[in-house]
């Protein structure tokens, strides 16, 4: 086997693979003998035809497609690793020349890592606006857990107030039309937390139990439904009932029920300690995202328009994805941020990823940083219980999907780097500016 790799422009190479006649010749017979032993030849049986009936059966170009699927993949790991080029994508072949008796050629086309030039990652000496917990933070904290335990009491003899949940039939209407989906039975709607459309739940504030009345209000201009969006809709009410929250008395019997406390001061001091857990991550994940950013500052690499486009391309897809989930349209955001506008945001979102993922590479190749079994256990762990699953079950799942456990490496791999700057790196804690 004969091999010469050229560098064309960019990070793009060319290898010319010549495989000789007689190996050629023997995967070209392979691949015939496997394809007979899935096609149905009338007068054989199945793995038994012929290779010329076969060829007649299915076509010589079939047979030299499985022949070059065969042979290719070893070929071009080989000139891979001889040129020691560092390949990010999978390559692909642009042309090549099949004829059984004679040497095959063929021309491939590969994509490798852009050179990155690291600048100081070590020993460098960061500051870091400390975070600060706002002063009504553990009154705010400790009204949630009250809420979470409030419960809701029918009233009677006064209008609804707009910290109150109303209980209502509704039925709307677009242009005399009904509203698909537009109509409840004994809905209760929060007037003070309400994901309506806007001036919906305001109009309900005042109104008396057993009160009919009509609603009007005008759909977003960015809403979901092509139909509805700017479109003016009537509502017809009928308030059927009114319930306000009873927070609970904050005693000890109220600690004892919502955790393994004693006494309220016990239950306090778990609050404070949440919170001061919470401003020492926030300190770590800033003190990291500061580190990062001076180390990524430093680097420089020449990212290939090719790579941005493709990785733009993702971004878009994702986007698209959560927008969907959303209720919402990419088209909608692009009448809001504008065409133009967001795909430059999402290139250099793009830029961003592409390069902040090259220069951890670099890193961890300069220091022999790899991952090992505990990393992705770690990463496995975290997930899972993210989503409630056990780490053996979500490693079966995910275990049929190669591009999550891939991209789950690559956070591990990310995650180590990191740690490994953190150390290598100090960082000063300043209070934050006023």
């Amino acid at each position: 086997m004969k091999f010469t790799v050229e560098k064309e422009n960019d990070n793009i190479y060319k290898i010319d693979i010549t495989i000789p006649a007689k190996d050629a010749a023997k995967a070209y017979d392979e691949a015939a003998k496997r394809i007979a032993q899935y096609v149905n030849v009338d007068g054989f049986r199945r793995g038994k035809a012929p290779r010329a009936v076969v060829e007649r059966h299915v076509g010589a170009e079939r047979i030299k497609q499985e022949a070059l699927e065969s042979l290719m993949p070893k070929a071009i790991a080989e000139a891979v690793k001889e040129n020691n080029l560092d390949v990010i994508t999978q390559p692909y072949i642009t042309k090549f020349d099949f004829t059984v008796g004679q040497d095959l050629t063929a021309e491939v086309k590969v994509e490798t890592r852009p050179e990155v030039v690291l600048g100081a990652y070590k020993d460098l000496k960061v500051e870091v606006e400390s975070a600060e917990v706002p002063e009504d933070a553990f009154e705010k904290a400790l009204n949630n857990v009250l809420n979470q335990y409030a419960t809701q009491e029918i009233v009677v003899g006064r209008p609804a107030k707009d910290t109150d949940i109303a209980v209502i039939d509704f039925e709307g209407t677009v242009n005399g039309e009904k509203i698909a989906g537009g109509d409840a039975k004994n809905y209760p709607l929060d007037l003070g937390h309400s994901n309506f459309i806007p001036g919906f739940a305001e109009q309900i504030v005042g109104k008396n139990i057993g009160d009919e009345f009509d609603i009007n209000v005008t759909f977003p201009e960015e809403y979901h439904d092509q139909k509805l969006k700017g479109q003016p809709a009537v509502f017809k009410i009928k308030l059927n009932e009114i319930k306000e929250r009873k927070v609970p008395e904050l005693n000890d019997a109220f600690a004892q029920k919502v955790g393994p406390f004693k006494t309220v001061d016990e239950f306090k001091a778990d609050i404070q300690k949440y919170l001061d857990t919470q401003k020492e991550n926030t300190n770590r994940q800033n003190s990291e995202n500061a580190v990062f950013a001076k180390v990524i500052e430093a680097a420089s690499v020449e990212i290939p328009q090719a790579m941005i486009d493709r990785e733009a391309e993702s971004l878009t897809n994702d986007y698209k994805q959560r927008l969907q989930a959303q209720g919402l349209t990419w088209e909608a955001l692009e009448k809001t941020q504008g065409a133009e506008s967001l795909s430059e945001t999402i290139k250099e979102d793009a830029k961003t990823r592409i390069k902040n993922s090259l220069v951890i590479d670099k890193i961890a190749k300069e220091e022999n940083i790899k991952l090992d079994p505990q990393d992705l256990h770690k990463k496995f762990s975290q997930l899972g219980a993210a989503y409630g699953m056990s780490q053996t079950d979500l490693m079966k799942q995910l275990g049929k999907n190669p591009e999550v456990i891939a991209s789950l490496s690559q956070q591990a791999l990310n995650d180590k780097v990191r740690d490994f700057l953190m150390e290598k790196n100090s960082v000063e804690l300043v209070p934050a500016k006023k």
